[in-house]
């Protein structure tokens, strides 16, 4: 019989029995497993002469894990609340309080004022809310939704969010995480109904209805957490002065967490003349080169390594080398390997690919130069016809502007080569994007951000220094649009199947809208564009997850159309969700003159319903909080925390694997059963064209992207893998994001997820 030593030294032996009936309590709910099968597993781990008592709770986690298979995938949850034993033990005991099974978590008014006195909680959170406050939202604290946690997803909480001291010991637990967000993000609203509003929020993120991105999940309320938004767009303009500022901005908000998109198509190209100088600028590769410098340099904390994508329109000179970026064979000084190309599509390259047409490159410099214009600022206002294809035309036909002319079959080739070697470039498809921007009254959308969900207004920021008279320099900068993302995503796996959308969304664009208010951006002309516009990127994730729920096949013209309706539904309680709060507090600064405001939003899209009338009718007299409202994003931290799958994507497999030290953790499809089973197909076995349908009819109802994964295998043909290309485009997709194959292993934005 083996001894147990506990804590303080103390010494006893190990009762079997007891820890049989301890072991029965937790597969109270899962009668279908079999204790003598765990038994089994935790007695070959503890049977040593004497044993550490954190060792038997640990071998009862671990030996939940192994025993998950497709056939029990509920091991997970037994796993899981193992798990929680440990943690409830820890937080007691850091904390000061005894642990009682029937009541694990302890006074939150005192780990507020705790967390508070060693400075890891904001002051604000007790200068706001009273202890009475406190102790009212610690009693709406419900340790029995602990529960809902798989084991993965609440190990992925733990080791990433939960708040510990500056020692690294435990203090908060799942759900004080929860109502620590919740409090945070109503901070600023009137006290009359602040509390009933965290209650709501609280309801929607214990419930795993919601959940929000990591920065916010991470970061809301710590004194030190930094900010609160997931990412950033800059558009950099071409000057010295302009690239380095820049660069300088990137560094500051990778510092923070914030992931990057960057736009690049202003930059003259190499061999472009400087200050009337030939042949003397060196292109864009070497400040990408500056830029992967800076994303490994300036580190988040240690933690990861900075996130930056660039951007470049495909009729640049210099988009031959920049889709070489991340290959692993050439010149290393043409390579920046850290960094996540994207390429600006116009409609005109694709149908050039497609009549297999030839293509001219331009140097964006010498276009402004000679025709007096910018090329990268036009776009086709209609399918077919419009602004670029005209200017465009006046650049090729203009005898002495220079250009580089190839098939653009070629450029196809090269893209398509590199996807399937780095995953990269992303697809960001212009004319499209910017037909649907509801805000083209203020400018115009160049590019996309890391993860190529997000699409909102962009411009560059200028710079100026000046001497005054009594000899002080001044630098004046003329704030360009600075694109943030504010992200927050519907668990549709749980959210759908108990009928809470129209209860979720409104407290969800709240929130959503309350972090601009909160955040603190370092960079200031972000500050300004996120007050402007008010934008947020309301996202969903579980679709796979809902489908398999409802026993609807991935490939079917059923999950088509299903698609279609359930975005419909979204977008109409988003918007009115936006219009409700313009009521209440206003409408973003730049609604007068939108498409909200003139209804083409909606008559664009033939919402042509009474409901969607009268929708359209109240936002023309009432405004929209939030510029910019719907855009999906990867999520795949959250998805594995909340239980589910990872955003718009099929499963990658019925069972996926994370390894750890001593160890494997196997993650099955959520709610797996032999009634499911038959509706996750997994990624690769999928036809991508049955995605892409679906991607189409959800494209509709999202005012900004999603990011829209292709699953291929390795040995695709380049014809079949072109057509997959040319069917995105046809159908109206705004942006594609990776090119995934098993052959190759993908850098996630984590700030997104």
């Amino acid at each position: 019989m083996s001894i147990v030593i506990k804590s303080e030294n103390r010494r006893m032996r190990l009762d079997e029995e007891r820890l049989g009936r301890y072991m029965a309590r937790l597969l109270d709910d899962f009668p279908h497993l079999r204790q003598e099968q765990w038994m089994a597993g935790v007695q070959a781990k503890v049977s040593k002469e004497e044993i550490q008592a954190e060792d038997i709770t640990r071998a009862l986690y671990t030996s939940a894990v192994e025993l998950i298979s497709k056939e029990e995938p509920d091991w997970t949850y037994v796993a899981a609340r193992a798990y929680l034993t440990k943690l409830y033990k820890e937080a007691a005991r850091n904390r000061g309080y005894k642990s009682y099974v029937e009541q694990p978590y302890g006074s939150f008014y005192r780990l507020v004022k705790q967390l508070t006195d060693q400075d890891i909680y904001k002051r604000e959170l007790l200068d706001t809310y009273s202890k009475e406050n406190l102790e009212e939202l610690g009693d709406v604290i419900d340790f029995e939704l602990d529960k809902k946690f798989t084991y993965i997803g609440l190990l992925t909480l733990t080791e990433r969010y939960l708040t510990t001291d500056f020692s690294g010991r435990m203090f908060e637990l799942p759900q004080e995480r929860f109502m620590i967000i919740a409090m945070q993000l109503m901070i600023n609203e009137p006290e009359e109904k602040r509390l009933a509003l965290v209650k709501e929020a609280y309801w929607a993120l214990s419930n795993q209805y919601m959940t929000v991105a990591t920065p916010t999940l991470s970061n809301a309320g710590k004194a030190r957490g930094g900010q609160l938004s997931s990412c950033f767009i800059d558009t950099v303009d071409d000057s010295l002065q302009g690239i380095y500022d820049s660069n300088t901005d990137i560094a500051r908000l990778s510092k923070m967490g914030g992931g990057i998109g960057t736009y690049l198509g202003k930059i003259r190209a190499r061999g472009s003349s400087i200050r009337g100088y030939e042949n003397k600028s060196s292109g864009v590769i070497p400040w990408i080169r500056q830029l992967n410098n800076t994303a490994v340099s300036v580190d988040q904390l240690g933690t990861r390594k900075g996130s930056v994508a660039v951007y470049l329109d495909v009729w640049h000179k210099d988009i031959l080398a920049f889709l070489d970026l991340k290959l692993n064979n050439g010149d290393e000084r043409l390579r920046a390997h850290d960094v996540f190309p994207g390429v600006c599509i116009p409609d005109i390259f694709m149908e050039a690919v497609e009549n297999r047409e030839e293509f001219h490159l331009f140097d964006p410099h010498e276009v402004r130069q000679v025709m007096g214009y910018s090329l990268e600022d036009f776009y086709d206002e209609e399918p077919g016809q419009g602004s670029f294809r005209t200017k465009y035309g006046e650049c090729v036909n203009h005898p002495s502007l220079s250009r580089i002319t190839v098939p653009a079959i070629d450029i196809m080739k090269r893209m398509m080569i590199s996807q399937l070697e780095t995953g990269t470039p992303f697809m960001f498809y212009r004319d499209t994007v910017n037909r649907a921007n509801p805000n083209k009254h203020q400018g115009m959308i160049y590019s996309s951000n890391l993860c190529t969900e997000i699409l909102q207004n962009m411009s560059a920021t200028t710079v100026k220094e000046e001497m005054l008279e009594d000899g002080e320099i001044v630098i004046r900068k003329t704030p360009g649009d600075f694109v943030v993302c504010n992200l927050s995503s519907i668990n549709l796996g749980r959210a759908v199947p108990d009928g809470v959308l129209e209860r979720l969304i409104p407290i969800q664009i709240r929130m959503l809208d309350n972090v601009i208010d909160i955040n603190k951006i370092e960079v200031l002309q972000a500050q300004r564009t996120n007050k402007r516009y008010r934008a947020v990127g309301l996202g969903t994730f579980g679709l796979h997850h809902l489908l398999a729920r409802k026993g609807i096949k991935w490939e079917s013209e059923e999950a088509v159309a299903y698609n279609g309706s359930l975005y419909e539904r979204i977008n109409y309680l988003a918007i009115q969700a936006s219009m409700e709060l313009a009521k209440e507090k206003g409408a973003y600064p730049l609604f007068a003159g939108s498409e909200w405001e003139s209804g083409v939003f909606f008559t664009q899209r033939e919402y042509d319903t009474e409901e969607w009338k009268q929708l359209a009718a109240d936002v023309a007299e009432n405004g929209m909080r939030n510029g910019y409202l719907f855009a999906i994003a990867p999520t795949g931290s959250t998805s594995i925390i909340a239980g589910s799958t990872a955003s718009i994507d099929p499963v990658y497999e019925l069972i996926s694997y994370e390894e750890k030290t001593t160890y494997k953790i196997a993650n099955p499809a959520p709610d797996l059963s032999p009634q499911t089973i038959w509706h996750y197909k997994t990624a690769f076995h999928i036809d991508p064209h049955w995605s892409i349908q679906q991607a189409a009819v959800r494209q509709r109802h999202i005012d900004q992207g999603q990011s829209f994964n292709f699953y291929v295998r390795p040995d695709i043909h380049a014809r079949d893998f072109l057509q997959l290309h040319i069917s995105a485009w046809k159908n109206g997709l705004k942006t594609t994001y990776y090119v995934r194959s098993r052959a190759v292993e993908m850098d996630e934005c984590e700030s997104c997820m």
